[in-house]
């Protein structure tokens, strides 16, 4: 018996500064407040999901924004912007909504609802009322290496595994490149056709990150659609996927627009 009650007492007495140290670690990550607007919306592109936004998730987690990563299905614009609508219901409060390459066009639909404040498109597309995406890409100067390949039979498109570095994940090792091609998801041939209704740009604060080095969407493009939606432009360092090679700089942006909106 009084074996039992010394190891109950000396667990006990080690247990509580532990106890302690965790109090107060969630006890400061409870006090750190975000700059500006609080929470993030981040809808992901075409060919990968959300999950490529970890490191950018804990960055911007760790200097107290609520942050959500929503998993759109990619295989309509009706379909995406219902999962984009249903994230945006469950904030409390502003947001900043920010779009990767499709995601660009999803946020330009529902970045109309008035909870949000602001627009960030990284590396995305940004239609016009009346406009798809596809248009947008067929109107564009070709890029030098095509990753797309011909829809299949189901009507999926998907990037090509010889190209899939080179124009998707240049800044990934090729191990990861290869994960991410195995993994990818596809975009419908309906969602690259489907037109946008409202586009949100036209009354929304607008932050545009261009890759220096982006073989998805053509470069001229990207310039051309920032120019029409007066969109402040930060050229960033990296591939398509630049908030995978740069998150800390991507992140800065999307800061920026919490705090300036």
């Amino acid at each position: 018996m009084q074996q039992t009650n010394f190891w109950k007492k000396t667990i006990c007495h080690a247990a509580l500064p532990l106890a302690l140290v965790l109090a107060a670690g969630k006890s400061m990550a409870q006090d750190v407040k975000p700059a500006g607007i609080k929470n993030i919306v981040i809808v992901h592109g075409a060919f990968a999901d959300a999950s490529g936004w970890e490191a950018a998730y804990k960055l911007l987690v760790k200097k107290g924004y609520k942050v959500t990563l929503v998993q759109n299905p990619t295989s309509s614009l009706a379909a995406d912007t219902a999962a984009t609508n249903a994230a945006l219901e469950r904030q409390d409060g502003p947001v900043v909504l920010v779009g990767h390459s499709w995601g660009g066009t999803v946020i330009t639909e529902s970045g109309n609802d008035p909870k949000v404040k602001a627009l960030v498109y990284v590396a995305a597309f940004m239609p016009d009322a009346g406009e798809s995406t596809l248009e947008l890409v067929q109107n564009a100067k070709p890029l030098p290496v095509q990753g797309i390949l011909t829809p299949d039979a189901r009507g999926n498109v998907y990037l090509g595994q010889s190209t899939f570095q080179q124009t998707f994940t240049p800044g990934q090792s090729r191990e990861k490149a290869d994960f991410m091609y195995a993994s990818q998801i596809p975009l419908t041939v309906e969602a690259f056709t489907d037109k946008v209704t409202h586009a949100a740009w036209h009354n929304k604060p607008v932050y545009s990150i261009k890759p220096s080095n982006d073989g998805t969407v053509s470069p001229s493009l990207e310039d051309w659609m920032n120019s029409r939606a007066k969109a402040k432009v930060t050229v960033i360092k990296g591939g398509h996927t630049l908030f995978m090679d740069n998150p800390e700089a991507v992140v800065k942006v999307i800061e920026a627009a919490a705090v300036n909106s």
